[in-house]
């Protein structure tokens, strides 16, 4: 079995928090202000929100949340699970287009010891992979290369989204 580290991920795990930080949800932050660029939001569904993640594992990766802050699978609604599949099918048929991945992770963490970073307001993660994404970067320099900014990420995907 091979094992797969990511010791980068724990600065970013352990750090401590601002007073209130913790508390604080940016989803539910980002929903209820309407500069949807600096908040990094990609789309607003009925139910959903679309964000590009501010801490990526690759470039183009999005986080896909109800609107509504729950925390289980269990509190969500039929609408809202049924619109947040339609988002994940819609976010990754434009990162496809957009981007042109070889492939695609998609998934969610649920709880702060499954690596949710915002426990109290489920989401899920689709990041593009392509063959070759990890290399030595990560290994040797202590550091992973996005080649694209967060800004251009949800610029280019708001506007397919929109179109």
């Amino acid at each position: 079995m091979d094992r797969l580290w990511a010791p980068w991920r724990m600065a970013y795990v352990s750090a401590p928090k601002s007073p209130g930080e913790a508390d604080e949800c940016f989803l539910c932050r980002g929903l209820s202000e309407t500069n949807d660029a600096e908040n990094l939001i990609v789309a607003r569904g009925e139910r959903t929100v679309v964000v590009v993640n501010r801490f990526p594992y690759n470039n183009g990766h999005l986080l896909i949340a109800p609107q509504s802050h729950k925390a289980q699978l269990g509190e969500l609604d039929d609408a809202e699970v049924a619109e947040i599949h339609r988002m994940l099918v819609r976010m990754q048929s434009l990162l496809q287009e957009k981007m042109k991945p070889e492939g695609f992770n998609v998934g969610v963490n649920l709880g702060k010891a499954a690596g949710a970073g915002l426990p109290g307001h489920l989401h899920y993660h689709i990041v593009p992979r392509w063959n070759g994404d990890t290399n030595f970067m990560p290994v040797l320099g202590d550091a992973r290369v996005i080649v694209q900014s967060l800004d251009a990420v949800r610029e280019l995907l708001a506007e397919a989204y929109a179109a």
